[in-house]
């Protein structure tokens, strides 16, 4: 194995430690999204969805010479991975083609290392590009863009109007991070309210939604709502101007709420650079398994108020929802959000490691952090 890909293995190892300690964390009862529980659910998902790319590029260096991450910034691979993640689903099956299956490889190897006397390092890429493909066959992977799903589905009594919680998810290639994004919105439109919402301002139990469904429930705004969300999901758009994109593009469409959840930046001893006071200290780790920071950002927007819509013979104004972005915090007014959160998950050796070289409650200041431990997450330290 080359320098390169030995590196890459540690950083594989570490990241795998990384996602499974979060997903240990949102199955928390104790976690702050634990009380949204279809909340974490979501982001529980997608935590898996990467966990699964994960492991398709860990088989992928078994028969690839490199893989690039974005050492300096995000900590996470960089967006060409994704693509080429993409591509190779897509082909997937005519090269499987032309690869001999599992069990064949596994006899042509055993006769060569009795035969030879030495490794069979040809067959064994064959091997690993075969069990890649095969994994990457998988719609379970985390793609460049996932499309929305709408989960929960109820009325607001107030409006008599029903609303839905949906979601999707895009790796932004600017930043390189991935990026979840959950929206509340209400729909207006005649035909679902009719559809929907029954004479006691309640869910009509007689309508069957086979929940998740793909794509806005809404079928005549669902394409639509599609495009919006391809294009209105970069890192560089705050949530605020994201919730007034969608409240100005659809008229029948009223957010009330909108959550992005920025799933980085990852730290890895000896592999990224983005803190150099955090990779001196966690170079200082026992076990390279130990030796990562993964952090990640909760934002929120609200609508505070909704200012009716006027229709006049000359002209007419929708209904548009008053955002709350909380001025008082100088911090959650840049990020254009009404609150933010920030996390930090880190191992106990590595915590250790920090808190005796003096330099846990600088690089925590600000953070929630919660310490993964004997495969229990440990918070409010």
């Amino acid at each position: 194995m080359t320098p390169e890909n030995d590196a890459a293995a540690r950083y594989f190892s570490a990241i795998t430690a990384a996602l499974s300690g979060l997903e240990v964390f949102m199955r928390d009862d104790r976690s702050p999204l634990y009380r949204h529980g279809i909340v974490a659910r979501i982001v529980a998902e997608y935590i898996a969805r990467l966990d699964k790319s994960f492991a398709c590029w860990r088989n992928r260096l078994g028969f690839m010479d490199t893989f690039r991450i974005s050492r300096a910034e995000s900590g996470y691979p960089v967006f060409q991975n994704l693509l080429e993640l993409e591509n190779d689903r897509q082909q997937a099956d005519a090269r499987l083609a032309n690869i001999p299956q599992a069990g064949e490889l596994r006899e042509e190897m055993a006769d060569f290392i009795l035969r030879h006397k030495e490794f069979p390092e040809a067959l064994q890429k064959s091997m690993a590009e075969r069990l890649y493909l095969e994994d990457v066959k998988s719609e379970a992977t985390f793609g460049p863009f996932t499309l929305a799903q709408t989960a929960k589905v109820s009325v607001n009594p107030k409006t008599m109007r029903p609303y839905y919680l949906v979601h999707w998810a895009t790796f932004d290639g600017s930043a390189n991070l991935p990026l979840v994004y959950m929206v509340t919105v209400e729909d207006s439109s005649e035909s679902m309210v009719r559809q929907l919402v029954d004479v006691n301002g309640k869910l009509n139990e007689k309508v069957d939604i086979p929940l998740p469904v793909d794509g806005l429930l809404n079928p005549e705004l669902a394409h639509r709502f599609d495009d919006f969300t391809e294009k209105n999901s970069a890192y560089t758009l705050s949530p605020a101007t994201i919730a007034v994109n969608l409240d100005k593009d659809f008229e029948p469409l009223h957010p009330k709420q909108l959550r992005r959840v920025v799933l980085g930046p990852f730290y890895s001893a000896g592999i990224t650079e983005n803190n150099s006071t955090v990779a001196e200290v966690l170079a200082k780790v026992r076990k390279p398994q130990n030796a990562w920071l993964l952090t990640w950002t909760i934002q929120e927007v609200f609508s505070k108020s909704e200012k009716p819509g006027r229709k006049g013979l000359f002209s007419s104004e929708k209904t548009t929802q008053e955002f709350f972005i909380n001025t008082d915090d100088l911090e959650a007014a840049r990020q254009g959000v009404s609150s933010y959160e920030n996390h930090a998950l880190i191992p106990h050796e590595a915590y250790q490691a920090l808190y005796a070289a003096g330099e846990a409650q600088k690089i925590f200041s600000g953070y929630k952090v919660h310490i993964l431990s004997n495969g229990q997450v440990i918070s409010d330290v």
